[in-house]
């Protein structure tokens, strides 16, 4: 039977060398990475609103076929535009007051700055006469100069109050089209830094009031979270700024609670040491160099794996996952570099006091909380080791099996990617209840000019395109095409039809434009569907040299791109992972049993998420970056766990024994580790307080598998698995040929 005996001597050393102050350089890089931080860093948090970009352009490479037409179609134009619409609709069919309200909206529209009115055409009415449309392309792009999207966002309100201050009261006036869902997904992020942070600063407030029962302690590691939040922040908004890296809204979401929750976790590993080596210490200065010099190698090995897996993200097609390994990397880092400089000065500065009121004092009793709660969960782990790693791998087996075949990657339209109901997405709604839906954004085809003709003919007869005369055509006003940004399109004259026949084609380098008016809403399945088969018949033209771009070529082409990325970077991922637990641990058989656990506990997340989001939360389905985003966030995050125990465990090992060690390392990491566990969890979960489908599940899927990983796998299978295998965990090192 396993026991713990751990009373045969403290695991602390008693110090032999007297009070050792801090180097004077070190003193002053540290006062130097407070002052950029707080003083400096802090005011860039807020600013980073300023450098984030939310387009398509910001998410495809420049090798897509999508952006590729983009960039050429920009050749015809002077300014660029994202079609949009002012959707007015009454239960009732309209009256003769309602039309010539509407007319006197269209009137203010044009008025609006940031509106490009010569773009705009006349009101459409549904058959049903209950419903208009007024087309309203945005300006987006100007002489070469993007538009911001909180300009975007700001020039979207302005039409919409100057319709509804126009138009009747009766009548509900709502956004539609790419533009309103664009600036709809912008706003979802707008108060980003108020409401993310302030739900996460609570939720860490609340969880570490309770694991350090101490009134005051939880002010450091939460100060120096802060702390790395703005230093970060400055770096990665100097960055942005050069366009050196694209910062989304995601990416942004994403990065604060990252760096919350991952700096918690050092901080608290790092405390955690710091008390028991004060229970050995008189001298709190040398009980912090002990602790940081032990925790050092675990905490530095962690923000190495997930730098490193987060950095492969760097071989993504999609711009907005190649930018956001940088963005969150810079996040790590500057968390590492704080946590390891600024808080253990502080803490060590500030004495003893801030543990109050269970303050430690030397009594070499820093195991005694082994002989608690984890004490005796180390020892069940240790006498019943096959059957725990046994039961707990089947537990994980059958939670992949409940719901991984009900988790749908297949993406989500516009309107399915909010938790909430905005207004764009209600006037989508309308709009394509009472007007051909691919009506706005149509296919933009790029073609040599003298094959435009035989290109068109063929267009015609790709299912999923408008049967409509004048769905396909020549689209072409030499001093504008409104539309053709960020891979949309939409007609420069009436949204339904040709431009007038006086618009003739002026080629630019022997290429023209062919627009086809899609059957179906841009962004539906069905569209993407007409898109490929568009692009199949019109590649197939000889001497065409046609390409296929618009609003739903480039959804496709965010869809595609995120499968060629989830099948090229999970591999790399892991074996990055291996290599660093392979030299970290100086073993080979470890890493492969920790890197196997926590892709078993990944598939196990998944079959969870599968079940919750189809049948608790009653989302359309997921991104088919899902999985990508879910496995390096889960996988680089759940490995630090096993790094900070097997460290341990190996560094126990050493001295009592491969078995005994696994004993020992467990009881000794298991309250903070799992502590550590709660904190990330809780602070990916506030992700959830976005209203976006894709936030919302990265949040859902990272919380359940972190508590997973810290509650199963690293205190139960991983432990038990050990301690079954024995020293030859260890293997090919020379710690598995000792005596165990």
């Amino acid at each position: 039977m396993a026991e713990l005996d751990i009373s045969d001597e403290p695991s602390t050393v008693t110090p032999r060398k007297p009070r050792r102050g801090w180097p004077v350089f070190t003193v002053i890089a540290i006062a130097l990475i407070a002052f950029l931080a707080g003083g400096v860093g802090g005011s860039f948090q807020g600013k980073l609103a300023e450098v984030q970009k939310n387009d398509n352009a910001s998410y495809l490479s420049s090798s897509a076929e999508s952006t590729i037409v983009a960039d050429e179609s920009a050749k015809f134009v002077t300014v660029e535009t994202i079609p949009g619409f002012v959707v007015f609709h009454r239960d009732e069919p309209l009256t003769e007051q309602d039309k010539e309200s509407i007319a006197n909206a269209a009137t203010a529209v044009t008025q609006v700055p940031g509106v490009d009115k010569t773009g705009m055409a006349p009101v459409q009415y549904s058959e049903d006469g209950t419903t208009a449309a007024l087309f309203v392309p945005l300006v987006a792009k100007s002489d070469g100069t993007q538009v911001q999207g909180d300009v975007l966002a700001e020039t979207e309100q302005h039409v919409m109050d100057a319709a509804r201050s126009a138009a009747a009261a009766e009548l509900e006036v709502l956004p539609a089209g790419p533009g309103g869902l664009l600036v709809a997904f912008i706003d979802a992020f707008q108060g980003l830094d108020g409401a993310l942070l302030g739900a996460a600063l609570l939720v860490v407030i609340l969880i570490l009031l309770v694991v350090y029962r101490s009134p005051v302690l939880w002010i450091f590691p939460l100060l120096s979270a802060m702390l790395a939040l703005g230093l970060s922040s400055m770096v990665i908004y100097f960055l942005a700024k050069q366009d050196i890296l694209t910062l989304t809204g995601q990416s942004q979401g994403i990065l604060m609670v990252l760096v919350l929750g991952a700096g918690t976790d050092y901080a608290l590993l790092l405390i955690a040491r710091y008390r028991e080596e004060l229970h050995a210490y008189p001298n709190r200065f040398d009980a912090m160099i002990r602790a940081w010099r032990e925790s050092a190698p675990a905490i530095t090995a962690s923000a190495v794996t997930v730098i490193l897996g987060l950095l492969c993200l760097t071989f993504s097609e999609l711009n907005s996952n190649k930018s956001l390994g940088p963005v969150t990397a810079i996040g790590i880092a500057c968390t590492y570099l704080v946590m390891m400089t600024f808080l253990p000065v502080a803490l060590a500065t500030a004495g003893r006091w801030v543990f109050w009121p269970r303050v430690p004092h030397v009594d070499h009793a820093a195991d005694l909380t082994a002989h608690g709660m984890w004490g005796r969960i180390a020892t069940t782990v240790g006498n019943r080791a096959r059957p725990a790693w046994i039961g707990t791998t089947v537990l994980l087996i059958a939670l992949c099996a409940i719901g991984i075949g009900s988790l749908q990657t297949d993406g989500l339209t516009s309107t399915e990617n909010f938790t909430n109901n905005p207004e764009a997405a209600q006037g989508q709604a309308i709009y394509d209840a009472k007007f051909p839906q691919g009506t706005g954004a149509p296919a933009v085809i790029m073609t040599n000019a003298d094959a435009a003709e035989q290109v068109i003919a063929v267009a015609g007869g790709v299912e999923g395109v408008a049967t409509a005369p004048g769905s396909v055509c020549l689209q072409i006003d030499y001093a504008k095409v409104a539309g053709l940004n960020l891979g949309t399109g939409a007609p420069a004259a009436a949204p339904t039809g040709c431009p007038p026949p006086q618009l003739t084609v002026q080629p630019i380098d022997g290429r023209t434009v062919v627009t086809a008016t899609l059957a179906d809403s841009y962004d539906s399945p069905e569209a993407l569907e007409t898109i490929e088969r568009l692009r199949t018949a019109v590649h197939a033209v000889p001497g065409a040299d046609a390409l296929v771009g618009g609003n739903s070529a480039a959804t496709l082409d965010v869809q595609t791109a995120s499968v060629h990325d989830r099948n090229l970077i999970i591999p790399i991922v892991l074996v990055v992972i291996f290599l660093v637990l392979a030299i970290l641990l100086r073993a080979l058989l470890a890493p492969l049993i920790l890197i196997a656990t926590v892709v078993l506990s990944f598939a196990a997340t998944l079959g969870v998420c599968g079940f919750f989001f189809t049948h608790v939360f009653h989302f359309a389905g997921a991104d088919q970056a899902f999985p990508l985003f879910a496995f390096v966030f889960l996988v680089a995050l759940g490995i630090d766990y096993n790094i900070f125990l097997m460290t341990r465990v190996r560094e126990e090992s050493l001295t009592h024994g491969t078995r005994s060690g696994v004993l020992r390392g467990l009881a000794v990491t298991g309250g903070v580790i799992t502590s550590a566990g709660v904190v990330l969890a809780a602070t990916f979960a506030v992700l959830g307080v976005l209203p976006l489908v894709f936030l919302a599940e990265i949040g859902f899927a990272v919380a359940f598998g972190v508590l997973l990983d810290t509650i199963i796998v690293r205190s139960v299978l991983v432990p038990a698995l050990s301690y079954d295998i024995g020293k030859r965990i260890w293997w090919p090192s020379a710690l598995a040929k000792a005596e165990d």
